[in-house]
């Protein structure tokens, strides 16, 4: 009996650790896979760009610009794609970031979200110093009424760091960003 409530005690031990292990993780080691988005692409005036800091250790993604919300504008972001990445049991976003202690973004696609303003997103406003931000997924917000209230995490195809909605210069470093 003994044996069989060690047993019991390693599998919930081991089950509880698996929900919190990395799904995916992205340290910006191959920056070609993120790509500068601004609001240009819809006739927004917002410009920016993203740069990447290298050292031995470590790969830092820059992204600064001015935010403008003239013409229908606002945003600037960088985006990866993730659609052949499995994230079917993600529960979180991690975001390892620094910046000019503004309000930033995670926004989220999936295979619903067909239109270029559709997507999900949670807010997190960066300090001097770099901090770790965790999102749960399940209180992500959608942008519009024809979406689904909740994501599906097997159904995210990307995800963007973005600054938006407002007037003003962003400045964000990102370390990474890890589905957990």
């Amino acid at each position: 009996m003994k044996n069989k409530k060690i047993f019991l005690l390693i599998l919930i031990l081991m089950s509880s650790r698996t929900l919190a292990e990395t799904i995916f993780e992205d340290k910006f080691q191959n920056p070609e896979y993120w790509n500068f988005i601004s609001d240009s692409v819809m006739g927004g005036v917002s410009t920016g760009n993203v740069q990447y800091k290298t050292n031995e250790k470590e790969t830092i993604a820059v992204v600064s610009g001015n935010v403008s919300t003239e013409n229908n504008g606002g945003f600037i972001q960088i985006q990866r794609k993730l659609d052949k990445v499995n994230l079917v049991n993600a529960r979180s976003v991690k975001i390892l970031a620094k910046g000019n202690n503004q309000k930033y973004f995670i926004h989220l696609w999936t295979k619903w979200t067909l239109l270029p303003w559709q997507y999900y997103q949670s807010s997190f406003t960066v300090t001097e110093e770099f901090q770790e931000f965790i999102l749960p997924i399940n209180e992500f917000k959608k942008s519009g009424s024809f979406l689904k209230k909740n994501i599906n995490s097997k159904n995210i195809t990307s995800i963007g760091i973005v600054a938006f909605g407002r007037e003003h210069e962003a400045n964000i470093e990102i370390k990474k960003v890890t589905f957990d």
